[in-house]
């Protein structure tokens, strides 16, 4: 038996490119995500931060050898980026308190850090293994999914095309 060719694609590309000639899609908005960062009691919320600065999340843990190995190329991108309006915070995943202060003590992080042991947070991104690194821009979509080791690398890149767009104004 034979099948007939789907009329969908061709409708929805037409739906879409109707009265502009040219297909928008939006970007999936980030999910909103709360925490407590490591021994200040400082609390994190992303819905705070939209509109004002571009939120790099960064998903690693103290065991994850590439995550050590990036940290402070990441605490230099941190520093670098943070008066520009980037805000980074590394959520440890699958770890314990002590561990976590014993790799931010050793690697000599100077971005936030907070706890999310159960991928709470981490499946909520579609997080799939250590690192893991969303930057979310400051309409509050993601703009950027970098699974595995050299985010880091990628990141500046994708920072300046971040930041170089102006959030929509309402008229």
């Amino acid at each position: 038996m034979l099948r007939r060719p789907s009329l969908l694609p061709p409708l929805l590309a037409l739906l879409l490119t109707a009265g502009s000639g040219v297909a928008v899609l939006a970007a999936p908005a980030a999910p909103a995500f709360r925490v407590k960062l490591l021994d200040s009691g400082t609390v994190v919320d992303s819905r705070d931060l939209i509109g004002k600065k571009v939120i790099v999340v960064r998903f690693q843990a103290s065991w994850c050898k590439p995550c050590v190995r990036e940290s402070a190329a990441l605490a230099k991108l941190a520093d670098r980026y943070r008066d520009r309006g980037v805000e980074v915070v590394a959520l440890q995943v699958q770890d314990t308190a002590a561990d976590v202060r014993r790799f931010v003590r050793t690697n000599k992080v100077t971005y936030p850090v907070a706890f999310d042991p159960k991928l709470a947070i981490g499946n909520r991104f579609g997080a799939k293994g250590t690192p893991y690194t969303v930057v979310i821009d400051k309409k509050g979509e993601i703009a950027a999914r970098l699974p595995g080791q050299s985010a880091v690398t990628k990141l500046p890149k994708i920072l300046e095309a971040a930041l170089a767009v102006l959030p929509s104004r309402k008229l």
